[in-house]
């Protein structure tokens, strides 16, 4: 007894090996500060013009309430009177593509492709399909059909209408956003409380703290997901995402009626029919089971077929396609959207829902509160560190070892993986290399004094 007792004694002393999870969670700590306190201004600006966009929607029809809206009547005029009567007022340009009437009480629209207007920009004239009366002509951008004020607002919340540069904001918000959420969720459910509520009976601080959680833990898949689907509109990140749809064989499909394709007429608008071939188009389109709201595309060159879209963007959606011969009147060309790769519409989806007219009206509140959880999560995250401030200077949470804490064998793939989201998405990594710079520097100046 005495000789084990001695040699337990002689032996060296072992040192504790350190817990993974909490140097892990000290890192992420980190990250989520540095994120919250640096990027949250981009992801502020990115919020709040959001949620001016998805009332954009209401603010437009409002706006253009003479425009987008006739007294409803019992007949209709031939779309060909209703084209003709646009032209008489707007003669200039050549007609890109016409919006028949989708419902009673609206207007048809009469797409222009004029001279001297922006890129992705026609006029658009709008008829009443009952009298023939043009009631107005606004500008109308893309795919959309964005009248101004809409347009103004979306371009406000792409870039900020700086051009190119200012894509780089939206870029760096989306870039962060699914990191900063996820990290958010991460530490919320690692708190001993795990509130799915925050606490009322709290105070200060923890008052704050709580509210930040919880809230945060709600809205995190969707800000997971106006991440993910902003990602595929921008630069850099979204030039790979395109790379990997090509590969992967995700790219949505065009239509062809067998002399090429016709579907990327849109924006060209040759004008080179004559209106009296619009209703023939609109019955053969109508015959292979299309219905309102529709497009009439025309074509870009003389003999070429018209193309018929499907504009029906709420769920259920009818995104349909046929490609009509000018000359006959028959149906050469078909696309269904039934017949779409899973991963072609799921990026229909995902684009028509951060648009909000997936789910229409529903769509765009669900939008709006999610813009307005951001901007709460990012006032709370302020408020938060101005409690905790330090009486001088910037300083960021504790390390606790940071990444020495961190056994190797979940470094390195932790790094690893750090290493290849960062050159998937750029601005994500240069800002993460930027960030670990600022935290050496605030270190070697703390560790100084």
């Amino acid at each position: 007894m005495t000789s084990d007792v001695q040699e337990l004694q002689s032996a060296p002393e072992r040192t504790p090996r350190p817990a993974t999870w909490p140097a892990l969670r000290a890192l992420v700590l980190r990250l989520h500060f540095y994120a919250g306190v640096l990027v949250a201004p981009f992801l502020l600006v990115a919020a709040t013009t959001g949620l001016l966009y998805a009332a954009s929607f209401q603010i437009e029809k409002i706006v253009y309430t003479h425009e987008l809206n006739a007294p409803a009547g019992r007949d209709m005029l031939p779309l060909s009177r209703q084209i003709a009567a646009a032209r008489a007022v707007h003669p200039q340009g050549t007609i890109g593509a016409v919006r028949p009437a989708a419902e009673p009480g609206t207007t048809t629209r009469v797409l222009l492709d004029a001279p001297d207007l922006p890129e992705s920009t026609r006029l658009a004239v709008f008829v009443d399909p009952h009298t023939g009366q043009v009631r107005g002509a606004l500008e109308s951008y893309g795919s959309s059909g964005a009248l101004p004020v809409r347009a103004w607002i979306s371009t406000f919340h792409r870039h900020l209408h700086l051009g190119e540069p200012g894509r780089l904001y939206s870029e760096l918000a989306a870039s962060w956003l699914w990191v900063v959420a996820l990290g958010g969720a991460v530490l919320w459910l690692s708190h001993r409380r795990r509130a799915l509520r925050p606490d009322r009976r709290a105070r200060g601080l923890r008052r704050t703290l709580s509210w930040h959680g919880s809230v945060g833990l709600w809205i995190t898949v969707g800000l997971l997901f106006l991440s993910a689907t902003g990602l595929t509109w921008s630069n850099y990140a979204g030039a790979n995402v395109d790379k990997i749809q090509t590969a992967l064989g995700w790219t949505t499909p065009s239509l062809s009626s067998g002399g090429g394709d016709h579907s990327g007429h849109t924006g060209h608008g040759g004008g080179t029919a004559t209106t009296a071939d619009a209703d023939r188009i609109v019955r053969a389109a109508q015959g292979a089971g299309l219905s309102g709201p529709l497009e009439i595309v025309w074509p870009a060159e003389p003999g070429a077929a018209f193309t018929v879209k499907e504009m029906d963007r709420e769920w259920p959606q009818r995104n349909d396609q046929v490609a009509v011969d000018e000359a006959t009147g028959e149906v050469v060309g078909e696309l269904r959207f039934a017949d779409f790769p899973l991963a072609a519409k799921l990026i229909r989806w995902g684009i028509d829902g951060h648009m909000g007219v997936l789910f229409g009206v529903v769509n765009q509140i669900l939008l709006m509160a999610l813009a307005v959880g951001l901007i709460s999560l990012i006032v709370w995250g302020y408020r938060m560190w101005w409690l905790r401030r330090p009486t001088r200077g910037f300083a960021a949470p504790p390390a606790r070892g940071g990444g020495r804490a961190v056994p190797l064998t979940v470094l390195a793939p932790v790094g690893a993986v750090a290493i290849a989201v960062g050159v998937f998405i750029p601005l994500l990594g240069i800002s993460l290399l930027a960030f670990l710079a600022v935290d050496m520097v605030l270190g070697r100046v703390r560790a100084g004094r």
